[in-house]
């Protein structure tokens, strides 16, 4: 194992605003603390009720190291252990309580990686893993029965699919997405990985589809579901009480508002009322004490309207 980076200390602290303590009501959106530095182009994950925010990039567009952790329990904000490189458009997925980061790219524009980097939060430092088969941004990560399947990615790697498995530090090729895309969403449900949306080719203006494709790793085949209500790229969602939300994203004259979820009893797609304050440029969510946790992201199409917004949502829809 390479260790990357020494234990840090927090270097910085957000107390909650009390204006954030009301948690919204049923089917509503709301608003916590929020992050410490403006913010889009990320990946997020959650472990042990921590919020992790990895790398990403300001209006600027210049692409950083920082690690933002929010404390759900306390709603606080600290700096984490910084990232060994810096990194955009990352995949990033927990396991046994262990934060990944897989993948992304260390520009706005090309500059795809193929490095995995491993950051137990009660050692503080992140460690190097073993690549991936190919080097890709964009894509979605989905953790299934403790293994991370990373589906999609910006071209030419639209169609990749790999799985990696933590306690082997090893990595498979998988049979291609039918479909490839980027920009994606992925959750498991029913015992398969699915891939929703994305667009074509790297950037926003691209088209976008609405298809929703799904991998059975028994057969090791893919399958088509029903699509989402509409084309879209650039969103985000999470599996909550049995549900798949989805919602946000951008295309080329501006931004999805759209809040929908997928029953996988019925193979149906409804759609909710539209978010608070859409977003896009974040892959990955939490539903953590009933409630959807929606980080950061960009306000308008493009890479340059990252925000320190600190969105929540509580369902009153189940599917379960």
């Amino acid at each position: 194992m390479r260790r990357i980076a020494p234990l840090l200390l927090a270097l910085a602290v957000a107390v909650a605003t009390p204006a954030f303590a009301q948690d919204p009501a049923p089917g509503s959106w709301g608003k916590k603390a929020e992050m410490i530095e403006a913010n889009s182009e990320f990946a997020t994950t959650e472990a042990a009720g921590k919020i992790y925010v990895l790398g990403g990039y300001p209006s600027s567009r210049e692409s950083v190291k920082t690690v933002q952790v929010y404390d759900i329990a306390t709603g606080t904000w600290t700096i984490g252990p910084p990232l060994p490189v810096v990194n955009n458009h990352g995949m990033a997925a927990t396991v046994d309580g262990i934060v990944y980061l897989i993948g992304g790219q260390t520009d706005p524009n090309l500059a795809y990686v193929d490095t995995v980097y491993a950051l137990d939060p009660k050692v503080g430092q992140w460690v190097q893993k073993a690549k991936m088969p190919v080097a890709r941004s964009a894509g979605a990560p989905v953790v299934f029965e403790g293994k991370i399947y990373v589906a999609g990615g910006r071209p030419p790697h639209g169609a990749e699919f790999a799985v990696y498995d933590p306690k082997a530090d090893t990595w498979e090729k998988l049979p291609n997405l039918p479909t490839q895309r980027n920009h994606i969403i992925g959750a498991a449900m029913n015992g398969n990985i699915n891939v929703a949306g994305g667009r074509l080719l790297g950037g926003f203006q691209s088209n976008q589809v609405a298809v929703f494709e799904a991998y059975d790793p028994k057969t090791r085949t893919w399958s088509t579901a029903a699509p989402m209500l509409k084309p879209r790229s650039g969103h985000n969602g999470v599996i909550a009480n049995g549900c798949f939300h989805v919602w946000g994203g951008e295309h080329k004259d501006g931004m999805h508002p759209d809040h929908d979820y997928y029953d996988p009893r019925n193979d149906k797609w409804t759609k909710l009322p539209d978010m608070a304050i859409p977003v896009h440029g974040v892959t990955g969510a939490a539903f953590v004490n009933g409630l959807i946790w929606v980080t950061g992201g960009g306000i308008s199409n493009g890479g340059s309207s990252g925000t320190k917004l600190n969105q929540i949502y509580r369902p009153n829809v189940s599917c379960q």
